[in-house]
């Protein structure tokens, strides 16, 4: 059997209507590629047939893991909960609507091979790669986040929040068992965390779409976003991303296990 390379992991949250196709086209970008990789999809408490269609095409193909949260925690919670039960050396996360192609992957991978910690796409290092914009509204409102995350959080990053970002393996338990933020404001901690532990982070501009079927809001989501932003600022000056989430190692004591 090939050994592991990469780990993708997928949050899920009622995403029936879309998880089938978006798991063919991941598994068909590994294939053509030679990679060998897992898909973990971390299903969020969803109420409707998510976990079900993710146990199907497990059943169908070994690469896919299905891991459940107990109940609705969120995206950020997610995402740490695939990380941290991920195994290859490289190990990813992506949205479950593929905003970014996963054929973009290569581009964060070749970023770690050149010498990075961190990879993380970015939809403002190149705006021509942008296959379908965001309304107006929504690139307003993400561009004063993004300036709001930079200025207080000193983030040199042009884009913090594209769900696209790859780590290596020695970097992802130092980095995700130190992240307190469990929804949509993980993205900037994270970063913040990367760096405070001195792991060197690399933006790649990459291709991008808006999908219209979005949940976010970026009045009520963005304020909580702006709270989470001095959060870690203050998490930063009482010494809590020194240590590990101590809640983390009850969670795993209780969690159930990875299924197929």
């Amino acid at each position: 059997m090939q050994e592991l390379q990469y780990s993708i992991v997928i949050p899920a949250y009622n995403e029936q209507a879309r998880i089938a196709a978006t798991l063919a086209g991941v598994l068909a970008c590994v294939q053509r590629n030679g990679w060998a990789a897992e898909v973990l999809v971390v299903n969020d408490g969803s109420t409707d047939k998510t976990a079900e269609i993710v146990r199907t095409i497990a059943a169908q193909n070994p690469a896919v893991r299905l891991i459940e949260n107990r109940r609705n925690r969120g995206k950020g919670y997610s995402v740490r909960n695939g990380m941290l039960q991920a195994r290859a050396p490289v190990v990813m996360f992506t949205d479950a609507d593929l905003s970014s192609p996963m054929e973009e992957a290569e581009l964060l991978f070749s970023a770690l091979d050149a010498g990075a910690d961190v990879a993380i796409g970015s939809r403002w290092l190149e705006r021509k790669r942008q296959t379908l914009r965001q309304p107006l509204y929504r690139r307003f409102f993400g561009r004063c986040f993004n300036a709001c995350t930079r200025l207080v959080m000193g983030l040199p990053y042009a884009d913090t929040q594209c769900g696209f970002k790859a780590f290596r393996r020695e970097a992802v338990r130092p980095i995700f068992t130190r992240q307190r933020i469990e929804r949509w404001g993980f993205d900037p901690e994270i970063l913040f965390i990367a760096r405070k532990q001195g792991y060197r982070v690399r933006e790649v501009p990459v291709t991008w779409g808006h999908d219209a079927r979005s949940r976010i809001s970026y009045l009520r989501d963005g304020l909580q976003m702006l709270r989470e932003i001095a959060s870690v600022r203050w998490n930063s000056l009482t010494g809590v991303y020194r240590r590990e989430n101590p809640r983390l190692h009850e969670e795993a004591a209780s969690a159930p296990l990875l299924s197929r």
